[in-house]
């Protein structure tokens, strides 16, 4: 009856967590935990990330680690010189380059005003180019509303995805009439969920990655399907998942799939022009050029975003059968704790912690497949916990023969 009893409030505590709003919030830790400390399974996607100022780096091939710029922080574009872009797009025109994106908000300093125009003029050969903007929930008044083009064809409900009424920062109009603007607006929350979708003043509009993408891939907005709080649907009934907000859950490591070029690197294979030169796909590859210090985005935000468009692996939550055989599984176990010695109990909870984090880091690294952290854990801890205080059931004392003493003489 005891065995019953533990059961039922192992059973009982995890549906109430199961319930907790607070639950999701503190999944997502342990999703960002899992993601961060997972390499990016795939093979190498056509996107070739090359840093423009700071230290030169060496190029990157997949699930290979880069020796990178050590800083973590990240600055505007004002830090690296017009001049520097130039070179640039010069060196990247020779191999006739489909699309360009430039990460960081192009705002120069005043000293550099004098090398814009041979910004633009490298700039305006580039055939699809897509540079940085910045929305904001609080514009000038004076400032007349910009006109942003949205996706067509949307369903449910919007109030969720994060809300723009104006333009913050955006490059000069020069540089607007020769190319596409991408917004890269991101949350304060984790580099992990990357939002896709923006709501602009009542329409759906894409975020800078998924703007990058959908030029490199030449898919029209206007044959993209979108259902808010579930997926985005491309032309072949290809989905993108989306979460409530509209971001897309990434691992950080994706960026590892494409390949990195320092900016010297870059101009030196350029100018040697070798025969089977590592540049000569990037014809068909989306080029980003970012700094090594953006303060608007963590290291390779955008990179790794780009990268799970384009290789399909997108992460997934696994069925929620799985948390229901989870907690059956543990409330199994109550007849099994309520009779183990306290310490064989304690040795037990670090062993089921171990090999359940072994199992999720095995689904997600294979099949990026991510299961939940707190409910079975917080599940198993518990039953531990009473277990532990659990009274221990008494043995039966063993009958003794009672022998009858010798009469006395």
């Amino acid at each position: 009856m005891q065995r019953l009893l533990l059961a039922i409030v192992v059973v009982l505590a995890a549906l109430l967590l199961a319930r907790d709003p607070y639950v999701e919030k503190a999944d997502a830790f342990f999703l960002d935990w899992l993601l961060r400390n997972t390499p990016a399974s795939g093979d190498r996607v056509p996107l070739t990330v090359v840093e423009i100022g700071g230290e030169p780096v060496v190029e990157t091939q997949p699930n290979q680690k880069a020796p990178g710029n050590p800083q973590e922080s990240r600055g505007s574009a004002g830090a690296v010189s017009p001049l520097e872009f130039a070179l640039f797009f010069q060196a990247i025109l020779e191999f006739k380059p489909t699309v360009v994106a430039v990460d960081p908000l192009l705002k120069w300093r005043e000293r550099d005003k004098d090398q814009e125009q041979v910004f633009l003029d490298q700039a305006m050969r580039i055939p699809k180019l897509l540079l940085s903007a910045e929305l904001t929930s609080t514009p000038d008044p004076d400032a007349p509303p910009a006109e942003i083009p949205g996706f067509v064809h949307v369903s449910g409900r919007r109030g969720d995805l994060p809300s723009f009424t104006g333009i913050q920062h955006q490059p000069d109009e020069d540089l607007r009439l020769i190319s596409s603007l991408g917004y890269v607006n991101l949350p304060d929350e984790t580099p992990t969920r990357v939002p896709l979708l923006f709501n602009y003043r009542g329409e759906i509009i894409p975020a800078f990655a998924l703007q990058a993408f959908l030029i490199w891939a030449r898919i029209p907005m206007s044959e993209v399907q979108i259902k808010v709080v579930s997926y985005i649907t491309l032309p072949g009934d290809r989905k993108i998942p989306i979460n409530w907000d509209g971001s897309l859950t990434v691992n950080p490591n994706s960026s590892k799939l494409g390949r990195r070029f320092g900016l010297n690197e870059l101009l030196l294979l350029a100018q040697r022009r070798q025969k089977r030169s590592s540049l000569e796909s990037l014809h068909d590859e989306l080029i980003l050029a970012r700094t090594p210090s953006n303060a608007l985005a963590p290291a390779d935000v955008f990179a790794a975003t780009i990268a799970t468009l384009q290789s399909k692996h997108f992460v997934r939550r696994v069925s929620v059968l799985f948390d229901c055989a989870a907690v059956f599984f543990i409330a199994l176990l109550a007849s099994l704790a309520i009779r183990a010695s306290r310490v064989d109990l304690v040795l037990g909870l670090i062993a089921f912690t171990a090999g359940y984090s072994l199992i999720a880091f095995a689904l997600m690294a294979r099949y990026t497949i991510w299961v939940p952290g707190l409910v079975p854990l917080g599940t198993g801890w518990l039953l531990g916990l009473l277990a532990f205080v659990w009274p221990r059931p008494k043995h039966r004392a063993e009958a003794t023969d009672i022998v009858a003493s010798p009469p006395a003489p």
